[in-house]
């Protein structure tokens, strides 16, 4: 468990941060660039002295102001992969491994070399060096030079920002292993939606030093008057599903969710397995009568529960369609529409529109609803 209530007074922000992390699970801290996602990790790191408040790491203190505590970075147990790779161009990528291993003799190797190759999968990677390597290749080995560290916390600062958006994809499905297998909290820091949805069992959203919301990744991301943060564009709604029926001829999948059946083309998996998939408000669309003669799969009845009104052409609508989604549509439908709060309506999700790359397997003992 690790436990963050810290200030601290920079020259462009001031952080005053309070929240929790448990064992084994990932949790995304959320925000645009200077809000002060990077300062609170390098603070949990020991990069950065607080000026106030305390940090716990499985009931060890790292940093107490009160008490003057404050231990250095080696002492903390704390694995921390940065924006770039940072591995040594003249070791091979083995010996780039080994240099994360503590000294022999001084602790327990619950990690081994062994271990983080397959997880990783670097086995064919050992004797090359990181110049020869992709982009998406490196990572896996700060990743991997992280673990052998034997944390009792892993920091990821947006480990992918600087990796290409295919690389991207390849790699969530190797750190959601690591997490799996190792069972250690991990804090990912990320202005990416989809990443947080892949990743992350709960979500920090922190804007200019302070923290606006902290819950499960639906219940944050899923708020109307959050949208200033967590990004108008890319906002939506997520939706916890599990996995009942995969149609081989036509390659899509149905997910069921208290609001109906999900159909997500080319997503394949096990039944009863639970996924978690992220509808963008700008692919929901309605209609005031049940369409005929159309090509959109998903279909679901709801009614308006809220409407966010602003300075735009565009307005956000909160349906309840057994668990709540956004749909942006423009003012002009608003007003041709006579949409109101309480207005039945049917609520349309081109299934193409989903993803399926943005797609989180997530643990089967995580409900389905939202």
């Amino acid at each position: 468990m690790l436990s963050v209530e810290i200030k601290k007074t920079l020259k462009t922000l001031t952080l005053d941060v309070k929240f929790e992390v448990s064992g084994g699970t990932v949790t995304a801290l959320f925000g645009k660039s200077g809000a002060g996602k990077t300062t609170t990790v390098n603070s949990i790191a020991g990069l950065i002295k607080p000026d106030h408040g305390q940090i716990t790491l499985n009931n060890k203190v790292l940093f107490n102001h009160n008490l003057g505590t404050n231990l250095p970075v080696y002492k903390r147990k704390i694995g921390f992969v940065f924006q770039g790779d940072r591995l040594f161009p003249h070791m091979t990528v083995k010996k780039n491994l080994l240099f994360g291993l503590p000294k022999p003799n001084k602790i327990h190797q619950k990690i081994t070399l062994d271990m983080v190759t397959k997880l990783l999968d670097l086995s064919s990677l050992l004797n090359r060096r990181p110049q020869t390597l992709s982009g998406g290749e490196r990572q896996r080995v700060s990743i991997g030079r992280a673990l052998l560290s034997q944390p009792e916390l892993l920091l990821m600062d947006e480990p992918l920002s600087s990796i290409d958006l295919h690389l991207r994809a390849e790699i969530l499905p190797f750190i959601q292993k690591i997490v799996a297998e190792v069972k250690i909290p991990v804090i990912y820091v990320t202005h990416s939606i989809e990443e947080a949805i892949y990743l992350a069992d709960n979500m920090v959203l922190i804007s200019e030093g302070q923290i606006l919301r902290e819950g499960s990744v639906e219940a944050v991301i899923n708020r109307l008057d959050l949208y200033p943060v967590t990004g108008r564009y890319d906002s939506g709604t997520v939706i916890s599903a599990q996995f009942i029926k995969y149609d081989k001829h036509f390659d899509i999948g149905e997910l069921k969710f208290p609001g109906g059946i999900l159909k997500v083309p080319g997503l394949n998996g096990k039944i009863g397995d639970n996924f978690r998939a992220h509808v963008k408000a700008r692919d929901v669309s309605v209609s005031l009568k049940k369409p005929k003669d159309v090509s959109i799969l998903n279909l679901f009845n709801g009614k308006i529960v809220d409407i966010r009104i602003e300075n735009s052409p565009q307005v956000d609508i909160l349906i309840d369609i057994g668990i709540p989604i956004i749909a942006r549509i423009t003012r002009k439908s608003l007003s041709e529409l006579q949409l109101t709060k309480g207005t039945k309506l049917f609520t349309m999700v081109k299934a193409v529109a989903i993803d399926k790359k943005s797609i989180g397997h997530i643990k089967n003992n995580t409900t389905s609803t939202v």
